[in-house]
């Protein structure tokens, strides 16, 4: 029996999980170690159709999600950018919908958008969106930051 046991590389430790020096440590909480950085509340995805230039209604999940603490505006900001804010009044109408006003024309505007884009808006609590856009070709649109010299 003495040829059994560490010497065949079935010792201690084997098939029993990495064992402490190997256990990875435990992550971070997500996107709240740092203070550049927001926990994301809520998200979801608003399909541009008609008009992009128009008020924008938002979805009664988002509605509910805010009920009792909603805001009277939202600063949007695009996903890859901290710097630029875009405020945005909210309109509720007599039947409990959420509405992007005053300020959403704006930045329809600066962000060329059109019929057929998708946005992916992020809430970050107390007012602040983040937003992605992604354009016909389902790609993500980038505004600032970017290389690309066809640009020019």
């Amino acid at each position: 029996m003495a040829g059994r046991g560490r010497g065949r590389g079935r010792g201690r430790g084997r098939g029993r999980g990495r064992g402490r020096a190997a256990r990875l440590p435990s992550p971070a909480t997500p996107l709240s170690s740092s203070p550049d950085l927001q926990e994301v509340l809520f998200v979801f995805i608003v399909v541009l159709k008609g008009d992009p230039l128009g008020i924008q209604r938002l979805p009664d999940k988002f509605i509910d999600f805010v009920v009792g603490n909603e805001p009277a505006s939202l600063h949007l900001r695009e996903a890859a950018c901290d710097y630029c804010r875009w405020p945005v009044e909210v309109l509720f109408d007599g039947r409990g919908k959420m509405y992007l006003h005053t300020g959403w024309e704006k930045f329809a505007r600066y962000h060329d958008l059109e019929a057929g884009c998708v946005l992916t808006f992020s809430y970050l609590g107390e007012g602040d969106m983040s937003v992605k856009v992604f354009d016909e070709t389902c790609c993500c649109r980038h505004y600032h930051g970017d290389t690309d010299e066809e640009d020019d």
